[in-house]
């Protein structure tokens, strides 16, 4: 596996969230059931695209800068075929890493309540829930999630009262 770092608008980039856009459409029953504004180049700081070892683009995801200190991962994607492969994991470390070089204290992400293997694999990999922030405060929807990326963040380990 090999993982590179893509612009926003790279055509394997792009392939890839439609992809996932099209996976979450059929899981909500619409073609948008994203809260808030959808990330976009302008504001994503960094987009990996992850590829197996016969050159195919197979996963990806990026990080949304929302302060100084936390980033918002966004687009975290493997194609079905891929998953098991160790590919969301690669790609989740390489955002994790990014963060570290970035200076950021953690890392938060919003996942839907329709994704159940999206929900354990965060929670394997070390997020734990925490209160809905930003554009999914009222989001009916939406469960958030974050992981501190410096051991000594007390900022990370924020737990959200009431979360299952």
């Amino acid at each position: 596996m090999i993982i590179r770092e893509t612009s926003w608008d790279d055509p394997d980039a792009i392939a890839l969230r439609d992809a996932q856009r099209a996976e979450i459409a059929e899981r909500y029953g619409t073609p948008d059931s994203e809260p808030g504004v959808a990330p976009s180049a302008a504001d994503i700081s960094v987009f990996f695209v992850v590829f197996d070892d016969d050159g195919a683009a197979i996963g990806c995801g990026g990080l949304r800068q929302l302060d100084d200190t936390e980033a918002e991962i966004k687009r975290m994607f493997v194609q079905p075929e891929s998953r098991g492969t160790g590919a969301s994991t690669a790609i989740l470390e390489r955002l994790e890493q990014e963060g570290r070089v970035r200076g950021l204290g953690r890392l938060v992400l919003e996942t839907g309540n329709r994704q159940p293997d999206a929900i354990r694999f965060y929670q394997r990999q070390g997020y734990t829930r925490i209160p809905n922030f930003g554009y999914y405060v009222d989001s009916a929807i939406s469960l958030c999630f974050a992981k501190p990326l410096i051991a000594d963040d007390p900022a990370g380990d924020v737990a959200c009262e009431g979360c299952e």
